[in-house]
């Protein structure tokens, strides 16, 4: 089934990037240049997922993202927030209105992709890719296996799930806690210097024959998977 994405943005440009791009990976893809124009596309078919812009001309991002959510047709099509508000309280308003996830402008399509996948693998499941390359790492769900520059890289089932989760949010950085929850689960007692030593594990592995650590530890926050990988 090919799933079905709606670009609600008002930049030409930017919206024929989307356009193009996601269509060459797949997508069946509508656009709307403002917020009425969206509402209007919605009810006539029903999207897998909106790529939202908040600062829509005539009805508001944000607008239109209460008006889906409160209604029953609507109130589960996911939604990813396209904004240049960057700030934290922005964020966390989207967040609030209902939106499955943001990006920040500028961003790049890889991350978009990724972000794009994730958000249809946890809410439209039968709809995401079980194949998800991110640089020159490629990683296989169903057969639970890891390549990178074509050569397949054996791991351990923790480290295949860490990576698994850090390639379904590239270039974001997680903290320790986080990958804990997400990883290994919340009801789950594990020390938070364990993924330390599973991160550690995930390098050593992808990283034979002196290629480059495509895994970022940044100081006093986390761990990130470098969007361009490799």
């Amino acid at each position: 089934m090919t799933p079905n994405i709606l670009v609600a943005e008002d930049e030409d440009s930017l919206s024929t990037l989307l356009n193009y791009n996601l269509e060459k990976e797949g997508y069946a893809v509508a656009v709307a240049a403002d917020g009425e124009e969206a509402l209007v596309m919605v009810d006539e078919k029903l999207p897998d997922l909106i790529l939202l812009d908040w600062m829509l001309p005539k009805v508001s991002g944000i607008e239109v993202c209460r008006r889906l959510r409160a209604r029953t047709e609507t109130r589960n099509i996911p939604i990813i927030m396209l904004t240049a508000r960057g700030e934290e309280t922005d964020r966390i308003r989207g967040l609030d209105t209902g939106a499955d996830d943001y990006i920040v402008k500028p961003f790049s399509m890889s991350e978009l992709s990724a972000r794009i996948r994730a958000v249809l693998r946890r809410l439209r499941p039968g709809l995401a890719e079980d194949r998800v390359r991110i640089g020159d790492l490629v990683i296989d769900r169903v057969a639970h296996r890891v390549k990178r520059a074509g050569k397949e890289i054996h791991l351990g089932p923790t480290e295949f799930r860490l990576l698994d989760y850090l390639m379904q949010h590239p270039g974001r950085v997680f903290s320790r806690e986080q990958l804990l929850d997400a990883v290994w689960g919340s009801d789950v007692y594990v020390e938070a210097r364990t993924v330390d030593v599973h991160v550690g594990r995930l390098r050593k592995a992808l990283n034979r024959d002196s290629a480059p650590d495509p895994i970022r530890t940044v100081r006093s926050a986390g761990y990130s998977l470098d969007v361009e990988a490799g």
